[in-house]
């Protein structure tokens, strides 16, 4: 688990270290929009985006991004209120021709509520990550080390010069299908890119080298993990869709970039 020499040293992805894993199960895709309308209209849940009336949104999908309020330190984020799962622009967008595509501005708590409903769970971050590598040792990816292997595009992630084009050379320029782009050798689909995913643990940067058995991270932490990156990320400021890349965010936080997939132990 982890890598060292790439990403940024605040993020933690090393030491490169041994992990062992009690078995568990992983769903092949993150949870859809229509996952998420089903256990929404079972259980009346409401998220966090509606309680709080607003979620960020890219300013690539506004028509006038000038007239929502931008986030200081990343300004291609705005706030817009009516922004949620329904409406994931904003009021006038929906997600009927998206019910394939993963579900966003759904909080870390939006997704314990839909695992408690589910009978599942959020996965540990080291068995998100023992998931996505597919079976390969140390590799970059979940389908090896090149981006690109012979020229084709494996994950939905920024084409272009970030935040100003986005080319959509991989065939998108929002969220994609769960079923995009061949499956890793685990069988998971968009492992890398698409969209952030929810892990369990507190967010932490200070781990040995091992062996370690069943990791659940940190008793507390500045916020919940999320890896695997999302459709805005790029190499030239976050290359964080690596396997090993990692990042965090509060557990009430929402964007049109975070969504989750499930797990379950196997006893």
């Amino acid at each position: 688990m982890g890598a060292e020499g790439e990403g940024f040293a605040a993020d933690g992805e090393g030491p490169v270290r041994t992990v062992q894993l009690s078995a568990f199960e992983i769903d092949r895709y993150a949870v859809t929009n229509a996952d998420f309308a089903r256990f929404v209209a079972a259980s009346g849940h409401v998220t966090e985006a509606e309680a709080y009336g607003w979620s960020f949104v890219f300013e690539g999908f506004l028509a006038a991004p000038k007239a929502y309020r931008a986030v200081p330190a990343a300004r291609w984020w705005r706030q817009v209120f009516g922004a949620n799962w329904r409406q994931p622009e904003g009021p006038g967008s929906a997600v009927d021709a998206r019910l394939d595509h993963p579900v966003v501005h759904v909080s870390w708590n939006d997704a314990q509520a839909y695992c408690a409903w589910a009978g599942a769970r959020l996965p540990s971050e080291a068995e998100w990550e023992y998931a996505a590598r597919g079976g390969l040792e140390g590799a970059r990816y979940p389908w090896g080390d090149r981006l690109r292997p012979n020229g084709e595009h494996r994950c939905n992630i920024w084409q272009g010069e970030f935040p100003l084009h986005n080319s959509a050379a991989d065939g998108y320029i929002g969220t994609a299908p769960v079923t995009s782009f061949e499956p890793n050798g685990h069988g998971l689909h968009n492992a890398a890119g698409n969209v952030w995913e929810w892990c369990s643990d507190w967010f932490g940067n200070q781990r040995g080298r091992g062996p370690v058995t069943d990791p659940s991270g940190p008793p507390d932490g500045p916020g919940r993990v999320v890896k695997g990156g999302s459709y805005l990320c790029h190499a030239s400021y976050c290359n964080r869709y690596r396997v090993a890349a990692r990042t965090f965010n509060t557990p009430d936080s929402t964007t049109g970039h975070m969504g989750f997939r499930v797990a379950r132990s196997i006893t």
